[in-house]
């Protein structure tokens, strides 16, 4: 991602209170005679000087700002001094997601979907690059043809885990990934993959209408993670939505292994993909949240270490 810097300060609107400055991580901004001027030859294109300045005389050149407008969500004014959502509504949207594993025949519509991608890129991303991708799959037969090419590779992995040869290669060559696999998960595939050919039932997708695949071009910093906090942000407002989503691991899985996988969706070979959700429907409500493990949190407070 360029990091040549594309802000502009208009100097009329400016009223001096710095902000903007304060704020800038890249210190690319400074005051001169009263108002501020850019001063930097590179930023991170973070928008925290648009965000802040009281009077709108910040533009950044490649923002568009109309990239989050949605079409199907009606979004409150915003106010500088007040919270963007109570904070007790957010917590009980977090507890009251759950991954769906039973999703109607009803499909969704392709304008949520599509915002449901806007709201994904809200996240943050490793030094600002924005460089995660998003592939959709908006219809059950999209999903079946994926779902097809998934259980292809599980197919050839189970024969090849099958093999006492090949596992005990993986045990000293692989750091028994072959091995963990065919103990962990080789029955449970070859069953789920003998009851979708025999009943149709769809034990990868779980029936859903709709997939989004999170990727990530290269050169990002940290492109799972970038990946994986757009993926939160789907999942929750999946939530608010109405609709259920559950991450699909396996099929994360086939496509690492397997790049002609991602080239019949359209994703190139070079492009790793980190998540895969699915999105419909559910076909059950739950009236009222799981629990959770007890969590031992591990305090630090400085000091010298162990001697």
């Amino acid at each position: 991602m360029s990091r040549s810097i594309q802000t502009v300060i208009d100097p009329g609107l400016c009223n001096g209170c710095e902000l903007c400055v304060e704020v800038c991580p890249s210190d690319a901004l400074s005051m001169r005679d009263g108002v501020a001027v850019v001063t930097g030859d590179t930023s991170l294109g973070c928008g925290h000087c648009v965000a802040i300045c009281p009077t709108d005389a910040v533009t950044i050149g490649f923002v568009d700002d109309r990239a989050l407008d949605l079409a199907t969500v009606v979004l409150p004014p915003a106010t500088r001094d007040s919270p963007p959502v109570e904070t007790g509504a957010l917590v009980r949207l977090m507890r009251a997601r759950r991954s769906c594993r039973h999703f109607a025949d009803d499909p969704v519509d392709r304008g949520v979907l599509e915002d449901l991608v806007k709201i994904g890129t809200t996240a943050p991303s490793g030094t600002n690059c924005q460089m995660w991708t998003f592939t959709v799959l908006p219809t059950r037969q999209a999903v079946a043809a994926l779902g097809g090419a998934v259980g292809d590779f599980f197919r050839r992995l189970n024969r090849m885990s099958e093999s006492r040869v090949a596992r005990l290669y993986a045990r000293l060559f692989l750091k028994d990934r072959l091995g963990e696999y065919f103990r962990e998960y080789h029955d449970k595939v070859v069953d789920a993959l003998r009851e979708f050919d025999e009943t149709g039932r769809d034990r990868l997708f779980h029936g859903a209408p709709a997939v989004i695949a999170i990727g990530s071009e290269r050169g990002a910093s940290c492109p799972s993670e970038d990946a994986l906090l757009a993926s939160q942000n789907i999942l929750l407002a999946a939530e608010a939505m109405g609709l259920g989503t559950c991450l699909i691991g396996f099929a994360v899985e086939a496509m690492r292994n397997d790049p002609s996988i991602k080239a019949r969706i359209g994703i190139p070979a070079g492009e790793p993909v980190y998540a895969v959700i699915a999105i419909g429907h559910p076909r059950y409500r739950y009236p009222r949240p799981a629990g959770r493990r007890r969590v031992e949190p591990r305090w630090f407070e400085g000091g010298p270490g162990p001697t």
